[in-house]
């Protein structure tokens, strides 16, 4: 019970933060959840919890959803998605937890080189993202970082990126935790633990509206830096030594 509670703080805390910058919450509860379930199991708790707080951020921005972004980014990424979960329930879980940790670090080299190129797409572009990402995501959950830059080269920004953002990731993790319960890696304790999880989140995101006009482009970037290499090594110590 303690371990839920203190799981469920850090849960709001994470929801106010993706609330904000649009992506974080599982590079922050992953670290959490990987020591208490592993990371065959926690990365199916954290799907079903990053799906309540994307939905939660729907809600709150749904007047400012661009469904033509949405539907050409998930149309390709739902296959790709559940393809990418497929890949990771038959890897050792000491060989995902460790993946998981090494690609969320390099997210942070990548996205700083990508950031230096001022491109714009138009749907095709949103499509090929939507495939590239959706099979990261299946494979190792936390993409945020990496679907960022594809939203904000669309010309989305502030509420209309976070609701659009999340409603196209929405499709994404619902088509991986359909595919870790058809695999056999999601059953009932997993799921309650999700949905308890995943209301931390939406409190927090709920929370965090108010704040989303206030936070600089340059915090927003050094605070998913730090986020994101912090919960990269600590994932990675946990693969290597757990």
């Amino acid at each position: 019970m303690l371990s839920y509670i203190l799981v469920c703080a850090i849960g709001f805390v994470a929801g106010c933060l993706s609330g904000v910058i649009g992506t974080g919450a599982s590079l922050i509860l992953l670290p959490v959840l990987v020591p208490i379930f592993d990371p065959a199991r926690a990365i199916p708790v954290m799907a079903i919890a990053g799906l309540m707080a994307n939905v939660a951020r729907v809600m709150a921005w749904h007047r400012e959803v661009d469904w033509r972004a949405v539907l050409a980014y998930a149309l390709p990424g739902v296959p790709a998605a559940s393809l990418g979960a497929l890949s990771l329930v038959h890897l050792p879980a000491a060989v995902s937890g460790t993946l998981l940790g090494l690609f969320i670090m390099l997210l942070v080299p990548f996205r700083r080189s990508i950031r230096k190129r001022d491109i714009k797409i138009g749907l095709g572009g949103m499509a090929a993202a939507g495939a590239i990402v959706g099979f990261l995501t299946g494979m190792f959950l936390s993409t945020g970082p990496l679907s960022i830059p594809a939203f904000l080269a669309f010309g989305l920004v502030k509420g209309a990126f976070l609701s659009t953002e999340a409603a196209s990731t929405i499709f994404l993790q619902a088509a991986k935790v359909l595919t870790f319960y058809e695999a056999g890696a999601l059953n009932t304790d997993l799921l309650i633990s999700g949905l308890i999880i995943g209301s931390s989140l939406m409190a927090g995101t709920f929370f965090s509206k108010r704040y989303v006009v206030s936070l600089s482009e340059r915090n927003f970037r050094l605070m998913m830096d730090a986020i994101t290499l912090a919960s990269g090594l600590w994932l990675m110590l946990v693969g290597l030594f757990g």
